[in-house]
Parts: structure tokens; C-alpha cells; sequence
């Protein structure tokens, strides 16, 4: 039997740069795992849209497919959205078995791929002592996504930062610049903000501008097309298809 069909769903952007970035992403999964058939879907902005990419396979024969989300977090788009459009897709298309994975955090391969990308930006292991870090996220008004925010970024303190705050582009508080300013209050020598997002946008944008804005002294990348979420995304992959084989074999 075949494998299920992988389809990454993200939210899209206006923003070109968004949809280059997630197809990035998507390359790199498919160089880590041959043979395993990658689709990419957008909930709006871009396209392929969900359904389109959905009724595509099925037409083509494909059996089962696991729908992943793009996301980093359980919030609106997880728990509301993705749902909703998958729910449709079975219906019009009883014949193909649809599995929605889980959300891609928390996990230490995404922070592995911050460490990265905070290495790269040029914060070395000997910072960390002198340096504050902001866990900037896009932000959610969905109180386990907080949450979950907020507990990575103690786990992250323990990682040898001397202070870790998080901070939201949107919908909750504080933002990047006062979680910033407020480092800089406590006495922190230097002060560096990590991206808690996948593909450059609006979003991420605010983030880098808060961040300029209160004079961080580094500014990391959005996570992007790193190896280590790209394994991420197959680890999803694999734990929902042990789940589509025995609800299959049930």
C-alpha cells in the first residue's frame, strides 16, 4: 500500500515572500524523505486553495492524505479553520481518507531551528550569560496558544539566557519593543529577538521593527526552510499516519 499523500497546509500572505518561503520549506522535506509526495495548500491569499489541492488527488486515485498544519500552535486556524475545510473535503470526497495532523509546536527541533537562526544572526554560546532573548510570536488571542508561548519561553530560560520574555506582533501583549525595553530596564547587557514564526509577512515584519525600534542589539530570521523543521514536519507526518493505518485497519 502506498504511502499517504503529505499536504501542508499553511494560512498564505499577500506578502510574496510567504508562499516562496513555505514552498522552500516543502522542497526540503521532499529531499529529506524521496518518494513520499508532498502537496502545498493555502487556507486564503494563495494558491492552490485546501479543496482544490484535495479534489486534485482524489481525481488522481490517492486513498489517504495527511493534512498538516503549517502552524506552530493550537489556536484559531488549528482548532476552527483547518476543521471546518477538511470536514467539506470528506464530504465531497467520501472515497478519500483525510487525517489532520498536529500542529508542529511545542518541540525541540522548532527550538533547535531558533537556536540556528540565533547562531546564524551572530549570538555565540558564550553570549548567552549577558544576553536577554524575546520569544516573538505572531500572537493569538486563543489562551492555550498563549500559553504555550509563555512556557517555551521558560524552557528557554533554563537554557542558559540570563532572561528569556516572550512577546506577541498581535492580539495579545506585550509587544517586541516593551518586551525589549523592559529587558533593558533589568540591567541586560545585550538583548536579542527570535522570530517564533515560520515565513516572512505583516506579521514578522512588525516583529523586526519592534526590534529596531527599541535599539535589540539582534535581530534573528523567521524559521524558514531549516532542516530541522522540515523533520519536524515529517515527525507529524509519521505520527498521524500510525494513527490513519489503525483507524484504517479498526
Amino acid at each position: 500500500m502506498s504511502h499517504p499523500v503529505l499536504l501542508v497546509i499553511a494560512h498564505g500572505s499577500r506578502d510574496p515572500r510567504h508562499a516562496a518561503t513555505v514552498h522552500a520549506l516543502t522542497q526540503r522535506v521532499r529531499a529529506q524523505r524521496p518518494g513520499l509526495r508532498v502537496e502545498t495548500a493555502f487556507l486564503e491569499f494563495n494558491a492552490p486553495s485546501v479543496p482544490r489541492v484535495l479534489e486534485r488527488l482524489a481525481a488522481e486515485g490517492a486513498d489517504e492524505v495527511v493534512a498538516l498544519p503549517l502552524l506552530l500552535t493550537r489556536a484559531f486556524h488549528a482548532k476552527t479553520d483547518i476543521p471546518s475545510v477538511l470536514r467539506e473535503a470528506r464530504a465531497r470526497l467520501p472515497r478519500l481518507h483525510i487525517r489532520q495532523a498536529d500542529v508542529l509546536g511545542p518541540s525541540p527541533l522548532l527550538n533547535a531551528t531558533l537556536g540556528r537562526r540565533l547562531r546564524e544572526a551572530g549570538v555565540r554560546p558564550g553570549d548567552l550569560l549577558r544576553t536577554g532573548l524575546v520569544l516573538a510570536s505572531a500572537g493569538s488571542s486563543d489562551p492555550e496558544a498563549i500559553a504555550v508561548i509563555a512556557e517555551i519561553a521558560r524552557e528557554l530560560r533554563h537554557t542558559g539566557w540570563c532572561a528569556v520574555r516572550p512577546a506577541f506582533a498581535s492580539a495579545s501583549l506585550p509587544r517586541t519593543e516593551d518586551a525589549v525595553r523592559a529587558l533593558r530596564a533589568e540591567g541586560v547587557d545585550r538583548v536579542a529577538v527570535a522570530p517564533y514564526v515560520i515565513a516572512p509577512g505583516r506579521l514578522p515584519d512588525r516583529i523586526a521593527a519592534g526590534a529596531e525600534a527599541a535599539g535589540a542589539d539582534v535581530l534573528a530570521d523567521v524559521l524558514g526552510p531549516a532542516p530541522e523543521l522540515a523533520r519536524l514536519l515529517l515527525d507529524r507526518y509519521d505520527e498521524a499516519r500510525v494513527l490513519v493505518g489503525a483507524s484504517l485497519s479498526a
